[in-house]
């Protein structure tokens, strides 16, 4: 027991430094994904909805990405602190990212409190299942609602934006853990929101 103990944060350490190596520069890579819609509303951290010029002020200059995750899943919050030290890494290094939080809590509520404790924007929880359809990524808990087929992943994962609304990228948190963050194309400027 003592040898795991002595062993888990040194492997959690070096996946936090491999992921944070992304952050230098590297080519650009190519992505042949399907075009994708921005959500059709934006909340801030309050649970108001934002006009579509205030969405572009605060995400202007950032790289974006959808967040799929919920306060439940457990997996989710072991993942969390890690990608909060990926964007304070991201921010530190001149790349800011802004993530918009795609809940799969159970309630309108627990969306809300989570959003505004993780500090992030938000989907309107009953524009949610859209999302989930659109990019197939829900819990698995889910799959009754949402159906038990057709699903690339479950949560937590990331759909990185670009700043047209494309999928840029797809961030397999929940099969790769914090490796899972070296795939954020930070150095693709279709990536950067104007």
């Amino acid at each position: 027991m003592l040898h795991a103990r002595m062993i888990l944060p040194r492997v959690f350490a070096s996946s936090l430094a491999l992921a944070a190596s992304s952050l230098r520069a590297r080519p650009a890579v190519a992505c042949a994904a399907a075009k994708h819609t921005l959500p059709s509303s934006v909340l801030d951290q309050q649970g108001a909805a934002l006009s579509e010029a205030a969405t572009t002020q605060q995400l202007g200059g950032k790289r974006v990405a959808l967040y799929f995750s919920a306060g439940w899943c457990p997996m989710c919050t072991s993942f969390e602190p890690s990608l909060q030290q990926f964007l304070q890494a991201s921010e530190d290094s001149g790349k800011p990212c802004s993530l918009i939080y795609v809940p799969s809590d159970r309630t309108e509520a627990e969306a809300l409190r989570r959003a505004k404790g993780l500090g992030l924007l938000s989907v309107p929880f009953e524009e949610a299942d859209a999302l989930k359809k659109q990019f197939k990524i829900w819990a698995g808990a889910e799959s009754m609602k949402l159906g038990p087929f057709g699903r690339r992943s479950g949560v937590p994962a990331l759909v990185v934006l670009s700043s047209e609304g494309e999928e840029l990228a797809f961030v397999p948190a929940e099969a790769q853990g914090v490796r899972a963050l070296q795939s954020w194309p930070m150095d693709d400027p279709r990536g950067v929101w104007q």
